[in-house]
């Protein structure tokens, strides 16, 4: 049984959890965006980021670190209550109910996401729960986590919810927060940092990636989604420049 205070918690967690962002972030920046491996060509395509950009970006994610760490202390200080769905013993409902919930709580999640990133659009609600994430135009790996205040904590009741509502096992709870920090940090590369061909072939255009999120940076009223472009196609919010654009990079039987 945990039975720590909750504030201990949240000062954990707000390390834990900027030490996350700062080593994933940070390490994805140096290896995507030294200037010797940027060849003129792709810096016609997206600019390199001004350090004021960066800046900015790093005192959001350091606010939303917090929320983030506020919301796992909740999570975490429920379960030593009783008052959460999450289990410790894999074995409880089965080895392959961990895949499942993974699969199941990935599926919820981009849904969520979807809906509630098209509300922060809406123009009398940007400017308090979004507008701070769309000043970087050209995203880098530091906009990965850089939230407005009000938009992470929405975010974060998306899991605070799902626990008291789905059986998850601490070990399927941990591969969730690290899908979203991976996934994060790799649809805010840019548009340039991997080959034309990436993510373009039969699976990858379910799938959202660098070049799909770029769009949504620069056009705003396209693509929605956090993992998946279901909802994108099926609520016709994708682009059509990037079908076209996936259709010629597709590889062709």
């Amino acid at each position: 049984m945990l039975d720590h205070s909750f504030w201990f918690y949240g000062i954990a967690f707000f390390g834990i959890i900027l030490g996350r962002y700062f080593l994933v972030a940070g390490g994805t920046y140096l290896c995507f965006y030294l200037p010797l491996r940027q060849s003129s060509e792709e810096q016609k395509l997206q600019p390199n980021p001004s350090w004021q950009s960066i800046k900015r970006d790093i005192e959001l994610s350091i606010l939303s670190a917090a929320v983030f760490a506020i919301a796992s202390a909740l999570i975490v200080s429920g379960y030593g209550w009783n008052l959460t769905r999450i289990y410790s013993d894999p074995q409880q409902y089965g080895l392959w109910y961990l895949g499942i919930s993974y699969v199941v709580v990935l599926i919820l999640q981009d849904a969520y996401f979807y809906f509630t990133h098209r509300l922060f659009h809406h123009p009398s609600l940007f400017h308090w729960l979004h507008q701070g994430h769309h000043r970087s135009r050209y995203p880098t790996p530091w906009t990965s986590f850089a939230f407005d205040p009000l938009e992470a904590i929405i975010s974060s009741l998306f899991l605070v919810g799902i626990v008291l509502i789905i059986p998850l096992h601490f070990i399927t709870l941990i591969a969730v927060l690290t899908t979203m920090t991976i996934w994060a940090v790799l649809n805010h590369l840019g548009i340039d940092r991997f080959p034309l061909s990436f993510p373009h072939h039969w699976l990858g255009k379910w799938f959202i990636g660098p070049a799909h999120h770029s769009i949504h940076h620069l056009k705003y009223t396209f693509h929605y989604g956090l993992y998946f472009t279901f909802w994108d196609r099926l609520l016709n919010t994708q682009d059509t420049s990037y079908e076209k654009r996936f259709n010629e990079q597709s590889p062709k039987k």
